[in-house]
């Protein structure tokens, strides 16, 4: 018995109580009660249908209650199984993601070990009273390649990034054995420019993966190639819109939350999207329109959906 059959049974009894107390007062004062099938029908819906309207308001009532207290049910078990799933991916990436550091901080430390020793070479210089003497080369008719003078930057030294090794860097690698995901990622660190994009990427990857975001999880709309050109030519508003294609809101709501309360995390952000926009515009040149699916599909590309939406930049 809840509170509300309590009240019902006593409403009910009132208005019987009611119906009783006028019928008698009827009787009494004289009034000729004969028996009539249409009189008898609308005196019984007259009792009846007041208590049906009591009752079928108390059923309403535990009805709103029970949705009530299933709903909040279903609300700690969607928590607890997204926490669940939050500490389940974070102990299944334990095994991967120190693996990936460590391989980043020895290329860092290999790049920097490199260029100082090209500093150092070019920096040498011999004693007073030994002047220099740079030995000039003999042209020849078949020399097709000019010589490099000391001090040449050691960038001038490596082939260009292809589009193939710059966007599998921005993937990053599956896991410790992509060994091709790793020599992409050597070469792209050593790219001045895409280097700069791949640190920034790789600090907003890890800040969103604190909140439980992770792009292996998003499935964005996908955008067509024209689209991506024109952004990368500076066309902004509705025209570009579709790049923003994550609609998880989840994550929307949460990378949001983060950008409003978190100033290190907004200025993480920021300096990622110029980075991508300012490496878009020169990839966007030379690259086809499936190079441009490509990248759209890579890690970082999603985390620019996801952001450049959470930020209104389209």
């Amino acid at each position: 018995m809840t509170s509300a059959d309590i009240i019902a049974i006593v409403l009910s009894m009132i208005w019987l109580l009611a119906a009783a107390i006028f019928f008698a007062v009827a009787r009494l004062g004289g009034t000729n009660l004969t028996f009539e099938p249409l009189t008898f029908l609308m005196t019984f819906l007259a009792v009846a249908m007041p208590i049906a309207l009591i009752w079928i308001g108390a059923t309403t009532v535990k009805s709103a209650r029970i949705v009530r207290e299933e709903s909040a049910r279903l609300q700690t078990t969607i928590d607890a199984m997204r926490q669940a799933y939050i500490q389940q991916q974070q102990a299944a990436n334990m095994g991967v993601r120190p693996s990936v550091e460590k391989k980043l901080d020895e290329l860092a430390a290999a790049q920097k070990q490199t260029e100082t020793q090209f500093a150092t070479f070019a920096s040498t210089r011999t004693q007073p009273d030994e002047p220099m003497r740079v030995p000039q080369p003999t042209a020849r008719a078949d020399d097709t390649q000019p010589s490099l003078a000391l001090g040449t930057p050691a960038e001038a030294l490596r082939p260009p990034l292809s589009n193939d090794d710059f966007i599998r860097a921005l993937n990053f690698p599956e896991n410790a054995e992509d060994r091709a995901g790793f020599n992409a990622l050597r070469r792209a660190l050593q790219d001045r420019s895409a280097s700069k994009l791949v640190r920034a990427a790789q600090d907003i990857l890890t800040l969103l993966s604190q909140d439980g975001i992770y792009m292996d999880d998003l499935n964005p709309d996908r955008a067509r190639p024209e689209i991506w050109r024109k952004f990368a030519a500076g066309e902004r508003g509705p025209g570009i819109a579709a790049i923003g294609g994550i609609r998880d809101r989840s994550s929307l709501a949460l990378a949001a939350g983060r950008m409003r309360q978190d100033p290190v995390f907004r200025d993480t952000v920021h300096h990622f999207l110029r980075l991508f926009d300012t490496t878009l515009t020169g990839f966007e040149q030379t690259a086809s329109d499936q190079d441009l699916n490509d990248l759209a599909d890579t890690r970082t590309a999603r985390a620019f959906m996801l952001l450049g939406r959470v930020t209104g930049i389209f």
